[in-house]
């Protein structure tokens, strides 16, 4: 008989877990025990955050008061750097967060500024426009407060970037961008430049309001210009509208167009301009570059507010004439070359020697001397009278010699038109002296004539 067959085993089937009713209420417990706790946890940190912000809302030093104590200082400026530090982690804020710490910056910052001091050339008109750059440097004033206000200037900077826009917007109003703008006036170059960049980002954020934000800046330009020759933030504010044109779309709004020739160009009159002359002129090389037919207003504009007695504003323009040069084309520069030319050519005859040189030196620019080659009929009179005059009768030796060379090299590029402008220019100077012998005879025979008669009534 056969072995018996082995009985093949299963093997065990696991128990499947059974979900009861106590189990599904255990696990809601603990969901809903960990949500409280996270939502608890949320609500005591915003609880502690909203009580430094008011704290510091509450708290504001001067730092010149002799009765404040040095030790609530640091506890502020203590809670201000945790302050800082939330909001640079927490990306989305509640309104009523985002309400408190705008009530917070506005009470810090928007103070009483203390009156421009005389000696800032960019506040008040300078006495004597022949100091140098050192000399007229604008005065830095520190605001005693600064430990205090660059945690704010910090925390205001982190809510613009961190924060929704159309939410800050609901608490940043427009009267908190003019009080910005009003604060331009610091003496502080610290404060200007967190000012600027804080101006900025707000400028970029809120479209709505760049229309409002244009109009304000050009307002503090109008009242510097035609009213006060007051204010220390003019650079700065042109530092913004620098980027702001930057990103102007061709062809150019007739709102933008207006700014260049109602704005821009009366930049150039105030006798503090050196303080932010080479702002101006990036704006207004952006302009021009962007619409090369506007470089006539401009021209036009600058030769209208050219100084005529502040020598180291006209060593700035002639250089900012040069730069637009580098930047027009052959057919606008030809429509401009006698202004242009005729008004180097008078700058170099000019008995400041700073300001002869460099008119002299625009001919060493390769670019300025092609265009000119392709007006030469029309502008080589006139710069040859100014060579001449320079040659004869300048006392400074360097200016004589500069002059030399000029002439050697417009007489190399157009020798027989610069000897014909030579005996053009000595036979108006023969006429002249011919002119003059005449009056001389007639003042001589007038002067005789008048004799005579009072001695003739003597004698009666």
């Amino acid at each position: 008989m056969g072995s018996p067959r082995a009985a093949t085993r299963r093997p065990p089937e696991k128990k499947r877990p059974t979900t009861t009713l106590q189990r599904l209420f255990e696990l809601d417990s603990i969901t809903n025990s960990t949500q409280t706790t996270s939502a608890t946890a949320s609500e005591t940190e915003t609880e502690e955050l909203l009580s430094l912000i008011t704290h510091c809302t509450h708290s504001i030093f001067t730092f010149t008061d002799p009765s404040e104590c040095p030790s609530h200082q640091d506890l502020k400026r203590h809670k201000l750097s945790q302050i800082l530090s939330t909001v640079r982690l927490r990306k989305n804020h509640e309104p009523n967060v985002i309400s408190a710490l705008v009530k917070m910056v506005s009470a810090n910052l928007f103070r009483p500024l203390p009156a421009p001091l005389a000696s800032n050339p960019c506040s008040v008109a300078m006495s004597d426009p022949s100091l140098d750059d050192d000399a007229t440097a604008p005065a830095a004033v520190p605001v005693p407060a600064w430990p205090h206000l660059y945690f704010v200037y910090d925390i205001l900077t982190s809510l613009i970037m961190n924060c929704d826009a159309k939410v800050l917007r609901a608490h940043v109003d427009r009267a908190f961008l003019s009080g910005v703008l009003t604060l331009f006036q610091s003496e502080d170059p610290r404060e200007r430049e967190r000012l600027k960049n804080v101006y900025h980002q707000l400028y970029s954020r809120f479209t709505p309001d760049r229309s409002f934000m244009r109009k304000a800046m050009n307002d503090v330009f109008f009242r510097y210009v035609f009213e006060t020759e007051r204010h220390v933030g003019v650079e700065e504010l042109l530092e913004i509208w620098g980027s702001i044109i930057n990103g102007f779309t061709v062809p150019l709004k007739e709102e933008h167009k207006l700014f260049l020739t109602r704005v821009l160009v009366p930049l150039h009159k105030p006798k503090g301009m050196h303080a932010y002359h080479r702002q101006l002129a990036y704006c207004v090389c952006q302009f021009v570059t962007k619409e090369p037919a506007l470089a006539g207003v401009v021209v036009r504009g600058i030769l209208k507010y050219w100084p005529v007695t502040n020598c180291q504003k006209e060593v700035l323009i002639i250089g900012e004439l040069e730069e637009l040069v580098e930047v027009l084309q052959p057919e606008q520069f030809g429509e401009l070359a006698l202004l242009i030319c005729s008004q180097i050519a008078r700058c170099l005859n000019s008995w400041n020697s700073q300001v002869a040189e460099r008119a002299l030196y625009v001919w060493n620019n390769e670019r300025f001397v092609k265009m000119a080659a392709q007006s030469m009929e029309e502008v080589l009179p006139v710069v040859v009278e100014g060579i001449e005059d320079n040659m004869r009768c300048h006392w400074s030796k360097s200016v004589r010699q500069l002059t030399e060379n000029v002439k050697r090299m417009l007489e190399e590029m157009e020798p027989a038109m610069y000897g014909k402008c030579l005996e053009e220019l000595r036979r108006r100077e023969q006429e002249s002296m011919q002119e003059e012998l005449k009056r001389r005879d007639k003042w001589e025979r007038l002067l005789k004539m008048a004799t005579a008669s009072q001695l003739a009534c003597v004698s009666h």
